[in-house]
């Protein structure tokens, strides 16, 4: 009786999630149809509302938000606090529905009415893009619309993602951040499949600012303890290709400025102590972007909780 319980009550709930799955996606697909039918404009301010929703009835994550803000920015008052946590909900709403209307962006010139990206900082520094390259980043201002641009702009890319549990919405991103010349492949499969890409000459991005539940490397990241990826490091070491870091924020004209920094690796080995070093520099580049406009950065994301502090 127990076993034929647990079965059905396992059943129960794999439908539960199964129905639960298929409503949120049913609910963003519907969103997206609306956000590409309105114009730019009016789908940022509609985006605003959502965020203030989501931060002032919803209290999504409130706590969290103003508790790691405060601990980063301890100088700061809680009026500032607010204040930037207001910024943090709208423009997280904003990137949502940026990528939502992903299908409107169908050539260069549709790219540079929204991002600011100049190709030549990247080009620079891999021998005009003829050998392979990793790019790190962060989930800060539009990430997922720089990958975009810079894969349209400047060179394809191949983006290591983590799978999303509700199936119907991870094929669906992975199609809007694929349908203008990037590909992804899921974390599990990215050593095998980002070496291969960077000896053929080409360009492995990935995001290096969250919490990493399985990772065993330490160290600070914004004044407190955390896990730190090696990964980036690891690959461009590993492969002898240079590593940049991109990062975008939102620019003074209402369009995104990426910012690219070449990170310096002439004086490093493939070696777990010179992994280490690679990894603290692109670590301090997405620290001191996070300090000077920490409106941009995803601060809904407990970052901390695998530190062993905080």
């Amino acid at each position: 009786m127990i076993p034929f319980m647990g079965g059905f009550l396992e059943r129960q709930r794999q439908w539960l999630k199964s129905a639960v799955d298929a409503v949120t996606f049913g609910a963003i697909q519907l969103l997206g149809v609306l956000v590409r039918a309105m114009s730019w404009r009016c789908a940022r301010r509609v985006a605003s509302l959502f965020g203030d929703f989501a931060h002032r009835v919803a209290g999504l994550r409130q706590e969290l938000v103003y508790t790691n803000i405060g601990i980063t920015f301890p100088e700061k008052s809680s009026a500032e606090i607010r204040t930037i946590a207001t910024k943090v909900y709208r423009k997280v709403a904003i990137t949502l529905f940026d990528v939502l209307r992903f299908p409107l962006i169908r050539n260069r010139n549709d790219v540079v009415s929204l991002i600011d990206l100049n190709p030549e900082l990247y080009l620079r520094g891999t021998d005009n893009g003829r050998f392979g390259a990793v790019v790190v980043s962060g989930h800060y201002g539009n990430w997922e619309l720089m990958a975009l641009a810079f894969g349209l702009m400047v060179k394809p890319m191949t983006i290591i993602v983590k799978p999303l549990s509700n199936v119907p919405i991870d094929r669906s991103m992975n199609k809007l951040r694929t349908m203008r010349g990037n590909s992804v492949v899921y974390d599990h499969q990215a050593i095998r499949e980002g070496l291969r890409l960077l000896a053929d000459g080409g360009v492995l991005a990935l995001l290096a600012d969250q919490s990493d539940p399985t990772g065993s490397y330490f160290g600070e990241f914004l004044g407190r303890r955390a896990t730190v990826f090696h990964g980036a490091a690891f690959f461009a070491l590993k492969a002898k290709v240079p590593l940049f870091v991109g990062m975008c924020r939102s620019g003074s004209d209402g369009r995104y400025k990426v910012d690219i920094h070449e990170i310096e690796t002439s004086d490093l080995t493939f070696c777990k102590a010179d992994i280490a070093i690679l990894a603290s520099r692109y670590t301090r580049v997405i620290e001191e972007y996070i300090r000077c406009w920490p409106e941009e950065w995803f601060w809904l994301h407990n970052r901390w909780k695998n530190g062993g502090m905080g």
